[in-house]
This record gives C-alpha cells, sequence and structure tokens, in this order.
C-alpha cells in the first residue's frame, strides 16, 4: 500500500456509526449519548421520522449514515416511492447511503431478477438526484441474501451510485469461511458500507443471533484480520456497529464497543 493509500484508509477508519439498533431511548437521548461515546453518527430504520432524526443528530453535531426501505418482489405495489420522494430532498448534500433489502421470493430465484433490476434502477436514479447512494443488503432469509449476488445484481443495476453493504452478522449466518481477500477483492468496487460486531462462530448454520451480534470486545471471530483486509485493499468508506437485539444497557455496551473499535484502530495504524 503507498502513502496515499495508507491516507485514504485511515481516513475511513474515523467514520465510525451506532447503526442498526433496537435502542429505546427517544432521539434527542440517543443522538446525545452517541455524541458523549464519541461515535461519528448514526443509522436510522425505515423511512419514517427521518427529519427529527436529522434534526436530533444536527443538534448534537452527528452525521446521520444510513437509512432503508424494502422491496417486496411478490408485490406490484412500490409503497416506499411516495415516502422516498419526501425523504430524498432532506438528505441532499448529506453524503446519506439509503441501504435496501429485497424479499418476496426465494433466495436467489431467477425470476425475481426481472423484477429486482427496474426497481433497482428507479430507486437509484430517484436517489441520485439527491446525491444518496443505494446499499444492497443481504439479508438472512430474503431473496437478496449472499454477498456474490449483491455484486452480481450491482453490476446488472448498472448505476454509478448503486452498490452493497457487507453485513458481517448476515454473511456469518449464510456463507462459509473463506479467504477475505478473495471474498472483498473482487467486490470493491461496489463496496459502500461494512456492517461489523463481535461474533461467536459455531458452525453453518447457526440459527442463534445472539452468539452472531456480540459487542466488540467479546466473541472469538477475529475481526481484526476483517479490517486488515479492507485496510489493504483500500476501502474507504464508512462502519456501522450492529446493535441489533444486543439486550442490556446501551450505554454500557456501545461504550465498551467505541473502546474496543479504538484499540482495533491503534493495532492497524501501529508501524
Amino acid at each position: 500500500m503507498n502513502e496515499q493509500q495508507a491516507q485514504r484508509s485511515q481516513a475511513a477508519f474515523d467514520q465510525f456509526m451506532a447503526a442498526l439498533g433496537n435502542f429505546t431511548e427517544a432521539s434527542a437521548q440517543q443522538a446525545k449519548m452517541l455524541e458523549e461515546l464519541g461515535f461519528d453518527g448514526a443509522g436510522h430504520v425505515g423511512l419514517d421520522n427521518v427529519a427529527e432524526r436529522l434534526r436530533t443528530l444536527d443538534e448534537a453535531g452527528l452525521k446521520l449514515f444510513l437509512l432503508g426501505l424494502r422491496i417486496d418482489l411478490a408485490s406490484q405495489d412500490r409503497p416506499y416511492l411516495s415516502q422516498l420522494k419526501e425523504v430524498l430532498p432532506l438528505l441532499k448534500g448529506r453524503d446519506v447511503a439509503l441501504y435496501v433489502t429485497i424479499g418476496g421470493m426465494k433466495p436467489a430465484d431467477p425470476a425475481g431478477e426481472a423484477v429486482a433490476v427496474p426497481r433497482l434502477r428507479e430507486i437509484a436514479d430517484l436517489a441520485r438526484e439527491s446525491g444518496v447512494r443505494v446499499v444492497l443488503y443481504p439479508h438472512t432469509g430474503d431473496w437478496l441474501v449472499h454477498v456474490g449476488h449483491a455484486v452480481e445484481l450491482s453490476k446488472r443495476v448498472d448505476r454509478p451510485n448503486l452498490g452493497f453493504i457487507f453485513n458481517l452478522c448476515h454473511w456469518l449466518r449464510n456463507e462459509e469461511q473463506i479467504d477475505w481477500k478473495a471474498l472483498l477483492e473482487p467486490a470493491m468496487p461496489y463496496l459502500f458500507v461494512v456492517s461489523i460486531n463481535s461474533a461467536d462462530v459455531a458452525g453453518k448454520p447457526d440459527p442463534d443471533w445472539s452468539r452472531l451480534i456480540q459487542p466488540l470486545d467479546q466473541g472469538t471471530f477475529d475481526i481484526h484480520a476483517l479490517l486488515k483486509t479492507l485496510r489493504e485493499l483500500g476501502y474507504t468508506g464508512p462502519f456501522a456497529l450492529m446493535c441489533y437485539g444486543i439486550g442490556g444497557d446501551a450505554r454500557e455496551h456501545l461504550t465498551r464497543s467505541i473502546a474496543q473499535w479504538r484499540k482495533l484502530g491503534e493495532r492497524l495504524t501501529s508501524r
């Protein structure tokens, strides 16, 4: 890695958000807590209450990194469109990514391609007007489950603002352990966001999400190896901390996770 690549990689490790959780705090309380703990921003589930989320994050000096919608391939309706047209102008100039989960058919059913591709092009074209990137979200049990499918679908949709999010917990749940470089190197042009957490890996398939989603300071999974590969490949996008289903006090487990994140960053950048 040359010096310029190293600088870009280091910059990426300064973009860390608490995302995809189920915290019980109100938006203002949550934003204040995240700012106090040192997070750079937050994610948002769905498209409801986006204006309020933006207001509370702005007041705390934090950034909205990620929000999302769902496509149902089994339905001809596109209920997200009217809401999306209201939300996208609020996101203009904010460098936000819109994640998309895709369900309604069996995993990777070829019949889904003819429905998914035009809908994704429509969403990407709308989002591009506001400078918003679209990230495909491989998710357990959906039509889009696997990283390889997300990469191929990104190529088929063929929009410069459309790629995918690598979500570690869903990858652990559904895919076999392979060499990180072999998995990620061909995906790099389409990799816009990375979602991480710690985990205990107990073989495939593992239905226990409490093992697959843990605070960063727990578990046996080697998160350093993943981050090291991403850094070597020049990844410059943000990182999301997956918090879904983690019980207990949110401040307590987030404090532990961001402390571990800083330790990982120091280890990766030490010479």
